[in-house]
């Protein structure tokens, strides 16, 4: 297994032990140095958000004092479902190595297939979105882009 795999690997070991979640370890690497490390803590902070990735995402984030990643690799236990998928691209990483398919995972109940299929259109969302158009909310987003030090993500 390869080195950085291995301690991604030894990063969900982790968390199972403490009971932190499911079987999910994540590394985020810049150059030869691990920047950020996470397992997966959804059970432990009972936030649906508190993936391997997320966390380590989050740690990496806040290390390199910048929401901007380049130039990093993510190895993480299993492949990214489709929030840490796009938190990845937010976060602007090169690459990301996993081990576990998504046919893996949900073969052990982590089955993300229903929200893949919700995004592509292929199923109804049983969440409803309701579009409130508002004058001041438009005027929000004109503040941010008109600020000439803002850029935009």
């Amino acid at each position: 297994m390869e080195k950085w795999m291995r301690i991604a690997y030894e990063e969900a070991e982790a968390g199972i032990e403490a009971g932190d979640g499911g079987p999910f370890g994540c590394i985020i690497v810049k150059g030869d140095e691990i920047v950020a490390r996470g397992h997966n803590e959804v059970v432990k902070t009972n936030d649906p958000t508190a993936h391997a990735e997320m966390t380590a995402i989050r740690r990496a984030s806040k290390a390199l004092g910048s929401f901007a990643l380049e130039g990093c690799t993510l190895y993480v236990t299993g492949e990214p479902c489709p929030m840490c998928f796009s938190a990845i691209h937010w976060a602007r990483i090169d690459k990301v190595v996993y081990c576990n398919t998504k046919a893996d995972a949900a073969a052990i109940g982590f089955d993300d297939t229903f929200i893949t299929e919700i995004i592509l259109g292929k199923k109804p969302d049983p969440v409803s979105f309701i579009h409130r158009p508002d004058s001041r909310c438009r005027a929000l987003f004109r503040q941010w882009y008109d600020d000439p030090d803002k850029t935009p993500y």
